[in-house]
């Protein structure tokens, strides 16, 4: 699932990441071997339960959950995938001996359940933010993608219900999962816009039947987690995040934010076309695994920032991505009423309360 890059590309993400960290106070060099540092097996005691794995962990949301949790004190482990994985972070020049900087590494597969067993062994928790992307063109998603992340997700969450260690698990899913709808003659009778929120599930026939390949993945693969989580002895939270932008994200997100973007034009004429800052997902990640010790958390969260309405916006956001501007076929929401409205109440009741007791069930999630 990697992608490949040039040497200078590979360098300049590595600065990127460099200098992301620096800015917000996570990990720091060490005088010590620059090298990185592999996890060796379980562990034991109060420490074990500030141990969590990351899979996809140098990904542009992934390594925004790391930095994040580094700050909340835990101790990470990456799951990395490709050696090309390994040798960026050994660029990095930031990790200790014997994993003392926080931050361990583990090679291990999404598609193969003994890879990941073994990757989570030790860890209370897991956090599956690892997606597919396609490196050639522009697509950035295909049909096959769909498919295999769909198998990756059941996998990852039948390796956390066999793993003894492991508790709980947040899963990274997408608003893409919420907002596909088919239009039905009664939805144009509605006195005001349909609400979108976590019960809302995109429809995967009109996804296909509009090549909504990314969309399609996202509600695939969350389905499976959620079936695969069912009736197990494992707590399940689903983050979905709008497109995720944020410092350097032309450079480090590009293939999926377009991916993200196919249907865009519809989306913003229907009200849906949102973005969300990395590090409000970052955090809405950890605020989530943290409240469902208590149940305090469970379900899904709808997670963005802002909701774009005009072509102005929209074209800025090409703009910022490099991609052929489309805003003279766009019709802005002020121009005619959306049919739908995004609603992100649950969540902003979990960022609001972090310590403090609210009334948030933990329950399982249906769809059809």
């Amino acid at each position: 699932m990697g992608v490949l890059r040039s040497t200078h590309s590979l360098q300049a993400e590595v600065e990127e990441m460099r200098a992301a960290l620096f800015h917000s106070g996570g990990w720091q060099p060490s005088a010590g071997d620059a090298g990185v540092k592999r996890a060796t097996g379980g562990q034991e005691g109060a420490a074990a339960e500030r141990t969590v794995c990351v899979t996809g962990g140098i990904s542009f949301v992934g390594f925004a959950i790391v930095d994040r949790l580094l700050r909340h004190g835990y101790t990470v482990r990456l799951a990395l995938e490709t050696q090309e994985d390994l040798d960026k972070l050994r660029e990095m020049e930031m990790f200790g001996e014997e994993g003392r900087d926080g931050v361990w590494t583990v090679m291990a597969n999404v598609m193969e359940p003994e890879s990941l067993h073994r990757a989570f062994d030790g860890c209370a928790g897991v956090f599956h933010t690892s997606a597919f992307v396609d490196p050639g063109g522009m697509s950035g998603y295909t049909k096959h993608m769909a498919t295999l992340e769909a198998q990756a997700a059941e996998r990852v969450i039948e390796a956390c219900v066999r793993t003894e260690s492991v508790r709980k698990c947040v899963f990274t899913s997408s608003l893409l999962a919420c907002v596909w709808r088919q239009s039905y003659p009664h939805d144009r009778d509605r006195r005001g816009p349909s609400i979108i929120d976590e019960n809302c599930w995109s429809d995967d026939t009109f996804c296909r039947d509009n090549k909504l390949w990314s969309a399609l993945g996202k509600t695939a693969a969350e389905k499976a987690a959620w079936r695969a989580a069912r009736g197990r002895d494992l707590k399940l939270v689903t983050v979905c995040p709008a497109l995720v932008t944020g410092p350097g994200f032309r450079r480090r997100n590009s293939t999926a934010s377009i991916a993200y973007l196919k249907g865009a034009q519809a989306m913003l004429a229907e009200g849906v076309l949102a973005t969300v800052n990395v590090e409000t997902v970052a955090e809405a990640h950890v605020r989530a695994y943290e409240a469902m010790a208590d149940n305090r958390a469970g379900g899904r969260y709808i997670c963005y920032d802002r909701v774009i309405q005009r072509p102005e916006e929209f074209a800025e956001l090409e703009r910022q991505l490099g991609i052929p501007s489309r805003t003279a076929t766009v019709q802005s929401v002020e121009d005619r009423p959306a049919r739908f409205e995004l609603c992100k109440k649950k969540l902003g009741r979990l960022m609001s309360s972090r310590r403090r007791c609210t009334y948030d069930d933990y329950y399982p999630v249906t769809f059809q």
